[in-house]
């Protein structure tokens, strides 16, 4: 299979069979991403997509997982989806799961009904960067989402029976604006219905830094990085706040994080809160920096 590089995927997706249906991301302005700013978006011909599919089916053909790349997979059209996902499943017997990052924009766009026809057709998982509830933040990430809208898009997913991993960058809001940002985004999670919730911390690569300091001044702000220690109380604050309408499994497994966790709230959430405290006090060894990364 061609691959256009550089090529992200989740990290519950390592075992998974890449198939790059778009190339880039068409939102591509978050300022702490740089995952695909070297790309330009395009929408790889279907019949380029079809043949990969049919190529690598031959040497493949057990594959139970794959993972619709690039960033923006779900802005194409409903249609084009769904012959993608007929021959995925034509082809690959045993498929069990098809998964997907999700932009705010493409729930928006897409109708409940259309998100429903999607997972008829075997999308299964939409991956989605909620990143914070406060809707000061989002505006300074330039993330193009409102907390309303955030809601508004995950709503179509659960009504649509979609299952949605959704993703929160702790460090987002800096020395100044921590609290808020946890507060607000955790009363936001338990406004949701989701199936998967994950951690990050924030990691900066060095071609965006400077953009991403100067969107916080272009709203007034300042950003003043968190340490370590300080991201596990955010960490800690946001577990604590947490109080989902249904289950929920939560992992902090991003290679960016210094303390791998993971359990089901509410759960598991004294464990996780307990492992936080030791980690804290120095009684758990924190991933070292060196060995984090995107």
């Amino acid at each position: 299979m061609n691959y256009s590089y550089p090529l992200f995927r989740p990290p519950s997706e390592a075992r998974s069979l890449i198939l790059q249906i778009t190339e880039g991301c068409s939102f591509n302005r978050c300022s702490f991403c740089s995952m695909y700013r070297e790309k330009s978006f395009s929408e790889k011909p279907i019949e380029t997509i079809l043949s990969d599919i049919k190529n690598v089916a031959q040497s493949q053909p057990q594959t139970r997982r794959i993972f619709l790349a690039d960033g923006d997979a779900l802005v194409r059209s409903t249609s084009t989806l769904v012959e993608i996902l007929t021959a995925l499943y034509q082809h690959f017997p045993q498929l069990e799961r098809v998964s997907s990052y999700a932009l705010p924009s493409n729930l928006l766009s897409k109708s409940t009904d259309e998100l429903k026809t999607l997972k008829n057709a075997g999308l299964n998982l939409l991956y989605y960067g909620l990143e914070t509830g406060c809707p000061e933040l989002l505006k300074c990430i330039t993330k193009g989402a409102t907390p309303n809208s955030i809601k508004k898009g995950l709503d179509k997913a659960y009504q649509s029976g979609m299952e949605v991993s959704a993703t929160v960058i702790l460090g987002l809001g800096g020395k100044h604006y921590w609290k808020q940002h946890i507060q607000q985004t955790a009363a936001l999670i338990n406004e949701l219905q989701i199936t998967y919730l994950s951690t990050l911390q924030l990691s900066l690569d060095e071609s965006i830094e400077e953009e991403f300091i100067a969107k916080f001044e272009r709203q007034g702000k300042a950003y003043l990085a968190q340490t370590d220690n300080e991201l596990l109380q955010e960490q800690a604050l946001f577990i604590s706040l947490l109080s989902p309408r249904q289950s929920l499994i939560f992992r902090s497994n991003h290679a960016s994080n210094a303390l791998p966790l993971k359990g089901e709230l509410p759960k598991d959430k004294d464990y996780l809160l307990k492992q936080l405290d030791l980690a804290n006090h120095g009684n758990i060894q924190l991933v070292p920096k060196w060995l984090r990364g995107l």
